[in-house]
């Protein structure tokens, strides 16, 4: 089965968080959006669609997987935002003799396609132009499928994908501590606790799966008197500080350092919020430093859905509890404090008294008073360091995509002012 991963029109919802990767590559729960599907597919030969600038980049990432290519005569085009799930992966990877298309109203979920709508298809994907609208005049079929459409969704849906994926991950475990708990942890309800290879829980520490399970990976140091309430997910190679208080519905991502008190929110990878301070109801990208004692409001004091800024407009969330969303690189000076519902793009550098707009446009420097442009050139040199000091290579491909993320948001800047 030959099998393609793409991104609909609505990818820019989720900026700054997609600047620097395919809507697929998004976390929710355990697994990225694209883990998911390869998961519930597992023997697909794998074609990756994602915007151009992104292509030589992504290739770096998945060697294996051809990018914007198909070198096949059917395929299985699945929609990037898809939460997948095995009931929906068994009914569009039934083959059956016609061409088709999944539908969740006018949303393409899947569709299978040959013949000379594919080639047309593969031309369109090669010029940069393939949209869903590519999918017309095929046989509908009417699917009930979860996609997520705005960056909040993924965060209502993480406590619940957390336990789909440790179904996933787990099915054919036998041992679920295989790392060293010590004397005096803590481990409240350990059927619901897995902890992987080498990974440390030190005197004091509590897992507390009673409301829900706790997945810790290979390599993780749980420091002494840190809490960690289900369910959670704590990625390899990670660190959980001393005195952390980690709430339930929360995702911390492979190689990242955490303390202070973190609740219902995903940190990607390679993030650090080593310090005190509170972090609620939020997505922040690799790479992002929060300083010591930075907070986050997640909650209006009027009770009323929190609106976020999504392509230079207002949209109201419909949620009462949304924090931040902050984008690749960007960093927060010691006791920065973020407004309910701010979006910080990619390369971001804030610090200083008071609180900073509710959207803080891309390759900014600044604060509550005055937003600056961060220099491209600055801007990189200080991100190959950050990458270089975690052995991660700043290769051309990402500086290629760097480049491009900074023209792609001088819209951003313009229009908030920033020069």
């Amino acid at each position: 089965m030959h099998l393609c991963l793409f991104e609909d029109n609505l990818v820019a919802n989720f900026h700054p968080l997609v600047y620097f990767r395919p809507v697929y590559a998004l976390r929710c729960g355990m697994l990225t959006l694209q883990q998911k599907i390869l998961a519930h597919v597992p023997s697909a030969h794998v074609a990756l669609h994602a915007r151009a600038y992104l292509k030589n980049y992504l290739g770096e990432l998945h060697p294996d997987s051809s990018v914007n290519e198909i070198a096949a005569d059917r395929c299985l085009f699945m929609n990037g935002r898809l939460l997948a799930d095995s009931d929906v992966a068994k009914q569009v990877t039934t083959k059956g003799d016609e061409d088709r298309v999944f539908v969740n109203g006018d949303i393409p979920v899947a569709a299978w396609v040959s013949g000379n709508r594919l080639e047309y298809l593969k031309r369109k994907m090669a010029e940069g132009t393939f949209g869903i609208g590519d999918f017309d005049g095929l046989p509908r079929r009417e699917i009930g499928a979860r996609l997520v459409q705005y960056p909040w969704d993924l965060l209502s849906a993480n406590a619940q994908e957390i336990f789909s994926d440790i179904m996933i991950t787990t099915k054919r475990s036998k041992q679920k501590i295989q790392g060293k708990i010590h004397p005096g942890a803590h481990l409240i309800n350990r059927k619901g606790i897995f902890v992987g290879k080498r990974s440390s829980i030190k005197p004091g520490a509590v897992l507390d799966a009673e409301h829900g399970p706790i997945y810790i990976g290979d390599d993780v140091h749980v420091y002494a008197n840190a809490v960690i309430e289900g369910p959670a997910f704590i990625g390899s190679g990670s660190i959980v500080k001393i005195g952390a208080k980690i709430y339930g519905k929360t995702s911390i991502g492979e190689f990242c350092k955490v303390g202070g008190e973190i609740e219902g929110s995903i940190l990607h990878a390679h993030a650090n919020k080593q310090h005190d301070g509170f972090l609620g109801h939020s997505y922040i990208c690799p790479w992002v430093n929060l300083g010591a004692d930075t907070n986050n409001s997640d909650l209006k004091n009027n009770y009323s859905s929190v609106r976020v800024s999504i392509n230079g407009e207002l949209v109201d969330s419909g949620q009462l509890f949304v924090g931040m969303f902050m984008g690749d690189h960007s960093k927060s000076g010691i006791n920065s404090m973020f407004d309910t519902g701010t979006v910080v793009g990619v390369s971001c550098n804030i610090y200083g008294a008071g609180i900073p707009p509710k959207f803080v446009p891309s390759f900014s420097w600044g604060g509550s008073e005055r937003l600056v442009e961060y220099r491209l050139s600055k801007s990189m040199e200080v991100a190959r360091k950050v990458m270089e000091r975690r052995n991660v290579r700043f290769t051309p491909a990402y500086e290629s995509a760097f480049r491009a993320v900074f023209a792609l948001t001088v819209g951003e800047r313009e229009r908030s002012g920033v020069h």
